[in-house]
C-alpha cells in the first residue's frame, strides 16, 4: 500500500515547503492507519530532508517516482523510502531505503542483530543493512509484478546522523555479508548513497512503477505447512523480519553456546496470532539440523497442526520415523534424562498440559519435563490463546518451573514478537478483535488498517458458498465454529451436528481423518478451535454460537450453550469460575477469527450480535 507517492519534482516541492510531514500525516489518516504520532512525524521532517539532498542533482530526473512509509504486502511493515525508475539502459529498478536518526549503536555478537536506542529505550534491533534486504525480500517474494517483468530491488541503509569514528560498531566482519547485499551509508557519504541510486535509477520509466506494484498480483501467502518439506531441506522460505530476526538470532547463539556450558536455560517467547512463532521454530529446527548437527525437537500439545505437518512430509518423501523423532507431542518426555536434548521448541506452549496421557495420569507436569529434557528450552507463548480449563500454560508457570528446575530465564525485550504477518499483515484487526470481543479496550475501536476481507452474513448458507468459491482455488479455506453443537454425527454418520437458519446444515469434521484442514474432500465438514489451532488458512468462515451474545449493550457470553461434550470448560461445573470460563470463550473466537490469512467470513446465531459486529465494521 502506497502511503505518500509522488514525482520527484512533486516531493522535492513537499520538502522545501515543510509541507511533506503533513502530507504523510494526512495520507495515514486517509488510510484510516495509525502511526507512532510525534515521533514518526519529526522523524519524516528530519530523515527526509536529507533524502531530498541526496536526490538534488541533475542526473536525476523530475519524473522518476518517490514513495514513503510503502506498506508491504501481507505485513504490518512499512518501507522508509523508495526510489523507482529506470537506469541508463532503460532497465527498470527500485532502491529500497531504510532510514534511521541513530547518532550511535552497539554491535553484537548475533547475526544481523545490532544494539541501539531506539522505541524509547536501549535494545536489539535488526541491522538497518538487514532490515532494508528483508523488506525488499518480502516485496519480491509477494509481488507477482516484480516478479514477472524481472522489476530488479536494490535494498540499501541511510544512517545520516551516524558518525564515522562509530562506523565499525555496524560496518565490521561481523556484518560484511549483510552490508555487501545491502550498503550502509552514515552521516558524509551524502555522495557515496546517490552515485549508488544512480547505478540504478536516474529517470522515469515508461509508467509508473509503484502504481503497477501497488495494484499488481500479490502471490499466495505462505502457509507454514505449504513449506515445511522445503524449509527442512535446507531451503529458505521465510525471511526473518525485525523482532523475527532478534528472537531467531537470541534463540540460535544459546543454543550453540550451551555445548559449551553445563547451564540449563529457559528462553520464553510471547507473541500474538500471525507473529510468526511457528514459523521461527522450523526454521530453527531446519537450521541446527543441517548446520549445527544438534539434537533438537519441535514440540507441540495439539496433534492437529502435527498431523498436516506429518502428511505434508509424507507427500514430499520425507521418511516417516525420521519426521516423528522431529515433531513431538508435549507429553512425550515422561521418561527423558536430564539434557538429552541441546534445545526443545514448543509451540503452543499456552496449550500444555500438568499431565500426560489419554487420561491425564502420567507424569508430573509437562513444563517440568521439557525443561528437565533440554539444555536450552524454548516456549512460545500466547496467554490470550488459552481456550480450555486444562491449558496451565503461563509465563509465571514457565517461571516457576524453571526456577525448580535450575534453568536460567531469557525473557525480555529480545524475546518478543509483536508484527502481524497473518491477516493480511493488519495489527489493527488483532487489537480491534480484542476491543470487539471485549477482551481489552484498544485504539481500534473504530475499526482497522489495511485491506482485510471482513464480512458478517444473515445467511450461513450464502456464507458457506461464498467460502467454497474461495476454496476450489487452492482447497484452503474452511468453515470453523465455536463448540456449541453436540457431535450427533460421531455415532451416526446420518445426522447432522449444526442445524441453522436457512437450511444450513453440516457436520463436525470427521473422526477418520487427523487431516482435516488439507483433505481434498473435507470442505463441507466444520472444525473447531481442537482442529483448527495452530494451522492457518487462506479464508476461514466462523459461526459464533450461542455462548457469545449481544445484550444490553455489551458482549457477554453463556458456557450454559456449549455443547455437553466440549471439554474446554471441563470441571467448571462443580467448581463454577464464571472469570475463567468468559475468558476460555472470547479466547476462542479470537483464535479462531485469526486463522484466516487473506479473510474471514462471520455468522452468528444471535441476532443482536450480527447486527453489532456489522456496525462496527462499518458494513451495512
Amino acid at each position: 500500500m502506497l502511503i505518500y507517492t509522488g514525482s520527484k519534482k512533486q516531493f522535492d516541492k513537499d520538502v522545501k515547503t515543510n509541507l511533506i510531514a503533513t502530507k504523510i500525516e494526512q495520507a495515514f489518516m486517509d488510510h484510516r492507519i495509525s502511526h507512532n504520532n510525534n515521533r514518526e512525524y519529526l522523524s519524516w521532517e528530519n530523515s527526509l530532508r536529507h533524502m531530498q539532498a541526496v536526490l538534488d542533482d541533475p542526473s536525476f530526473g523530475e519524473g522518476i517516482s518517490i514513495a514513503v512509509e510503502y506498506q508491504i504486502p501481507t505485513t504490518s511493515k512499512r518501507v522508509d523510502f523508495i526510489i523507482a525508475g529506470a537506469d541508463g539502459d532503460g532497465r527498470e529498478n527500485v532502491v529500497v531505503v531504510e532510514l534511521k536518526q541513530w547518532e550511535e549503536a552497539t554491535g553484537t555478537n548475533k547475526d544481523g542483530v545490532v544494539k541501539a536506542f531506539t522505541g524509547g529505550q536501549l535494545r536489539e534491533v535488526a541491522h538497518p543493512s538487514y532490515q532494508a534486504y528483508s523488506y525488499a525480500k518480502t516485496i519480491e517474494n509477494f509481488n507477482q509484478t516484480v516478479q514477472d517483468e524481472h522489476i530488479n530491488i536494490m535494498p540499501c541503509a541511510y544512517l545520516h546522523n551516524y558518525c564515522e569514528q562509530k562506523r565499525n560498531e555496524l560496518d565490521n566482519p561481523q556484518y560484511r555479508e549483510i552490508i555487501e547485499l545491502s550498503p550502509l551509508y552514515i552521516k558524509d557519504e551524502q555522495l557515496k548513497l546517490r552515485r549508488f541510486i544512480q547505478k540504478y535509477v536516474t529517470r522515469s520509466a515508461g509508467s509508473n512503477i509503484l502504481y503497477r506494484i501497488d495494484n499488481g498480483k500479490i502471490r499466495p501467502s505462505k502457509a507454514l505447512q505449504d513449506t515445511l518439506a522445503s524449509m527442512l531441506a535446507g531451503n529458505e522460505e521465510f525471511f526473518m523480519i525485525d523482532e523475527q530476526k532478534v528472537v531467531y538470532e537470541t534463540i540460535k547463539k544459546l543454543v550453540l553456546e550451551s555445548a559449551d556450558s553445563e547451564k540449563k536455560h529457559t528462553i520464553i517467547v510471547e507473541g500474538g496470532p500471525g507473529t510468526g512463532k511457528s514459523v521461527i521454530a522450523v526454521q530453527l529446527l531446519a537450521d541446527f539440523i543441517h548446520n549445527y548437527q544438534k539434537t533438537v525437537v519441535y514440540v507441540t500439545k495439539n496433534s492437529a497442526p502435527r498431523n498436516v505437518y506429518f502428511e505434508k512430509l509424507k507427500q514430499g518423501r520425507a521418511k516417516f520415523n525420521y519426521v516423528r523423532s522431529l515433531f513431538r507431542s508435549s507429553g512425550s518426555f515422561i521418561d527423558s534424562d536430564e539434557n538429552d536434548f541441546d534445545c526443545l521448541l514448543v509451540d503452543e506452549a499456552h496449550r500444555l498440559n500438568a499431565r500426560s496421557g489419554m487420561f491425564r495420569n502420567q507424569g508430573e507436569n509437562q513444563i517440568k519435563e521439557i525443561i528437565h529434557a533440554s539444555k536450552v528450552s524454548v516456549f512460545f507463548i500466547d496467554e490470550n490463546q488459552v481456550v480450555t480449563t486444562s491449558d496451565i500454560g503461563s509465563v509465571e508457570e514457565i517461571k516457576k518451573w524453571a526456577e525448580i528446575c535450575g534453568s536460567e530465564v531469557i525473557c525480555n525485550d529480545s524475546t518478543k514478537l509483536t508484527s502481524q504477518f497473518r491477516c493480511n499483515g493488519s495489527d489493527g484487526y488483532i487489537s480491534f478483535l480484542d476491543d470487539l470481543l471485549g477482551i481489552r479496550h484498544t485504539a481500534n475501536a473504530d475499526g482497522f488498517d489495511l485491506e482485510y476481507d471482513l464480512q458478517v452474513y444473515d445467511n450461513p448458507v450464502q456464507m458457506t458458498e461464498d467460502l467454497r468459491m474461495k476454496n476450489e482455488i487452492n482447497n484452503k479455506s474452511r468453515v470453523i465454529a465455536g463448540y456449541c453443537y453436540e457431535w450427533k454425527s460421531k455415532k451416526s454418520k446420518e445426522d447432522f451436528d449444526i442445524e441453522l437458519e436457512n437450511g444450513y446444515k453440516a457436520r463436525w469434521n470427521f473422526d477418520t481423518t487427523t487431516t482435516w484442514a488439507i483433505d481434498e474432500d473435507s470442505f463441507d465438514q466444520v472444525g473447531c478451535i481442537h482442529t483448527s489451532q495452530g494451522l492457518e488458512f487462506d479464508y476461514v468462515g466462523v459461526i459464533i454460537g450461542k455462548d457469545l451474545r449481544f445484550e444490553n449493550g455489551k458482549v457477554i457470553t453463556d458456557p450454559s450453550e456449549r455443547a455437553k461434550t466440549d471439554q474446554s470448560l471441563k470441571g467448571l461445573k462443580k467448581n463454577p469460575d464464571p472469570a475463567l470460563a468468559d475468558l476460555i470463550i472470547r479466547n476462542t473466537y479470537k483464535t479462531l477469527l485469526t486463522r484466516g490469512q487473506k479473510g474471514c467470513y462471520i455468522y452468528c446465531e444471535d441476532p443482536a450480535l450480527r447486527e453489532y459486529l456489522k456496525k462496527r465494521i462499518h458494513r451495512d
